[in-house]
């Protein structure tokens, strides 16, 4: 899987704070996403080699018909390098992935397990601004191939965990087409949103067309 995120560093751990577990983490992720869009009509969960289980939950399709998927398990632990032996287990950014796609698709959980696994794998930071290319469609016949993961908040707000570990952080992930993502990759993010803001583009439509860029 191919990404633009920086690598994280290796750091010392500042202090002997023990922070939240895994579970508490896990258990106020779900209760903010359940708060957020009610009770889930859906979940699965995958499993890679050398990472923790990755829930995917669905929610709706709501009055609009819009379907939301939501990453459970990439906050529980924060961001950092897996093969360090000094990075700290408490403090660092964390995050979950929300995808929105009108009428549904649920084959892109798979996409997502994949893409909140990438911290764990990889040793990926996911923030804003940076994107995910899966190297094929998010879903069968999608004519997308990566997401770029857009500013957090509008959505669902941050969740603060207790001290002291970092927010989790709810990332959108935007779809986008090959042609998209290479634009991205040369003009960068912002770039790209303003053509789509420019174009109208209804991000959540799992057949768009890729915007104009010329």
């Amino acid at each position: 899987m191919a990404h633009d995120f920086p690598h994280f560093g290796d750091f010392p751990h500042p202090g002997g704070d023990a922070g939240p577990t895994r579970q508490t983490v896990l258990t106020l992720v779900e209760a903010r996403l359940t708060g957020t869009f009610g009770e889930p009509t859906g979940r699965a969960a995958v499993t890679f080699v050398g990472a923790d289980r990755i829930e995917v939950l669905r929610f709706g399709p709501d009055a609009d018909g819009l379907v939301r998927y939501a990453t459970l398990g990439m906050a529980a632990a924060p961001m950092a390098d897996p093969t360090s032996p000094v990075a700290d287990p408490v403090r660092g950014p964390r995050a979950e992935l929300v995808l929105t796609v009108r009428g549904g698709r649920d084959e892109a959980h798979r996409a997502l397990a994949v893409f909140a696994a990438s911290p764990q794998v990889e040793g990926l930071v996911v923030a804003p601004g940076g994107s995910l290319d899966l190297g094929s469609p998010l879903w069968t016949g999608a004519p997308f191939t990566s997401v770029l993961a857009a500013e957090p908040g509008g959505l669902v707000e941050d969740l603060e965990l207790p001290e002291p570990a970092d927010p989790v952080r709810f990332l959108p992930l935007l779809p986008m087409t090959p042609n998209e993502a290479a634009f991205k990759r040369v003009q960068g993010a912002e770039a790209l949103q303003e053509r789509w803001l420019k174009h109208g583009t209804d991000l959540r439509d799992p057949g768009r067309r890729g915007v104009p860029l010329d």
